[in-house]
């Protein structure tokens, strides 16, 4: 396996089916300009292959040649649960495929662990779902950094595992972690998904780090994907830009492509139109 796709079909297509395995891509995003659609699409598309091939072909195509799927897809979150997450997905693409790639990737409910230490009411977030029971008791003793890494080194090694989102542990930064530990945890992720040889994305809403913060986190990861508002005339439009990412920017750079117009349509986010050096 050469590649492991996005689920982006014309970025997928730019960037030779994919990004090499072993990578952690952070998604950088401004409010509402398109790092959490790309989340939802890469997640939904990527277990639509799993489970519906035909309707996969349908919206996507062909996966590359080198390039592979995982079998198991992880969407780990801090704040949300999976219904709420299916909401949220089903307002961004067709319903059909929410429905059938929903079933194949596995939500991951960390709220118990996030919300325990705060002052938040218990029967806010300690819903009794499968995540929990499974975990009853140990999340309780774990802080929600070691509760994330115990997770992760279990199911992340050769998996797609979208972690929503490093803002929520920023938030829940206090008299026992600092700053630090959110830049050891991107970069220990790096190291150890070069043996676990899958793909990592790991969003952060852009307004809740300063200039110096973002590039210590852009330094820490593989590649770095920024969503950001352009302003044209009387219109704003989504973009996208590649900060860096090691074995695919000499691509882009190789056709002097410099920022993606993006769109949100029936099967998500996707790349609408290229810029480039002229």
């Amino acid at each position: 396996m050469d590649r492991i796709p996005f689920g982006i079909r014309q970025l997928d297509t730019i960037i030779d089916g994919g990004a090499p395995p072993g990578s952690v891509v952070l998604l950088s995003g401004e409010a509402g300009a398109g790092s959490r659609e790309f989340m939802y699409t890469s997640a939904i598309l990527n277990g639509l292959a799993n489970a519906d091939r035909e309707l996969h072909d349908l919206y996507y195509g062909d996966v590359a040649a080198g390039a592979s799927v995982t079998d198991d897809i992880h969407y780990v979150s801090f704040t949300a649960d999976s219904d709420q997450l299916y909401r949220e997905m089903d307002r961004t693409m067709d319903t059909e495929i929410v429905e059938s790639g929903f079933e194949a990737v596995d939500f991951v409910d960390m709220a118990e662990s996030y919300f325990h230490p705060s002052s938040v009411p218990r029967d806010w977030y300690a819903e009794e779902t499968r995540h929990i029971r499974d975990m009853a008791g140990r999340q309780d003793r774990e802080d929600i950094f070691t509760a994330l890494g115990a997770y992760l080194s279990e199911n992340a090694p050769g998996s797609l595992v979208v972690i929503d989102s490093l803002s929520d542990l920023i938030s829940s930064l206090g008299d026992d972690r600092d700053w630090s530990d959110i830049v050891y945890i991107v970069k220990g992720l790096q190291k150890a998904a070069h043996s676990w040889n899958g793909l990592i994305l790991v969003h952060v809403n852009h307004e809740t780090v300063t200039p110096e913060q973002q590039g210590q986190l852009i330094d820490a990861a593989n590649g770095t994907m920024t969503f950001e508002w352009e302003q044209g005339g009387s219109e704003r439009a989504r973009t996208l830009v590649f900060k860096k990412f090691r074995g695919v920017l000499s691509r882009i750079e190789d056709e002097n492509i410099i920022r993606f117009e993006t769109e949100i349509g029936d099967a998500g986010f996707d790349i609408s139109d290229v810029r480039k050096i002229r």
